[in-house]
């Protein structure tokens, strides 16, 4: 097999209550779209979009889960294999803002501790906002997470959450790379011609392309287990 062959995925897991804006915002960064019109996410829906982090190809596979509780047991088989998680909250419901730690505690059940963001969306309602900044803050500190208010109807800040989240894991693959290279060298089994597409074996994360472009995963297990 080609070493351009390989490539680097990430699965991404978009929570909240529902009617905070995880369908539109990964339908505005995807593919630039908004609309107005709410339709409840039945289960999950899924979209997927190529983009360069340091120089690197990455698939971003982005997974927004229904906010209700009767698909609760359904959403939360698709949170394993995750490794990167948006918490999404609305400037104007109360309730979604509260709940954040809830959806947190779900993720982290399932995937562990994985490189997350909060996101405060809806701050074009600012207006009427019913959270005060010192509160999201103070949550976004509690958490040890980044903050980010954006605006998927005028399309703000949208973009930096997926390309912080997507720098945060390709550098953590790169540290653990370091790592066992380090590990290796001190044992004096240095091994010649090794590169760091091929090293990447060895994360799950890793699909194979065929020749008509179709993505087969490359793993011992599957990447996405439902």
């Amino acid at each position: 097999m080609r070493e351009e062959d390989i490539e680097t995925a990430i699965k991404v897991v978009v929570v909240g209550n529902g009617a905070v804006g995880k369908s539109s915002m990964i339908q505005r960064y995807c593919k630039g779209s908004f609309t107005t019109s709410y339709k409840k996410t039945i289960g999950v829906d899924f979209l997927e979009k190529m983009i360069s982090v340091k120089g690197e190809d990455v698939r971003l596979m982005l997974w927004d889960t229904a906010g209700q509780e009767e698909f609760d047991a359904i959403t939360k088989a698709y949170y394993r294999g995750a490794h990167v998680c948006v918490l999404t909250f609305s400037t104007v419901d109360y309730d979604s803002f509260q709940d954040v730690s809830k959806w947190r505690d779900k993720v982290v059940a399932e995937c562990g501790s994985i490189p997350m963001v909060l996101v405060q969306n809806k701050i074009d309602l600012i207006d009427n906002a019913v959270i005060q900044p010192e509160e999201a803050e103070s949550l976004a500190k509690s958490l040890r997470v980044r903050l980010y208010r954006t605006s998927v109807k005028k399309d703000v800040n949208v973009n930096d959450v997926f390309e912080y989240l997507s720098l945060k894991y390709v550098e953590s693959l790169n540290m653990e790379e370091e790592i066992e290279q380090t590990q290796i060298s001190g044992g004096n089994n240095i091994r010649s011609g090794s590169s760091k597409k091929n090293k990447k074996n060895k994360h799950e994360h890793n699909i194979t392309l065929d020749r008509n472009k179709n993505a087969s995963l490359k793993k011992k297990k599957a990447c996405f287990n439902v």
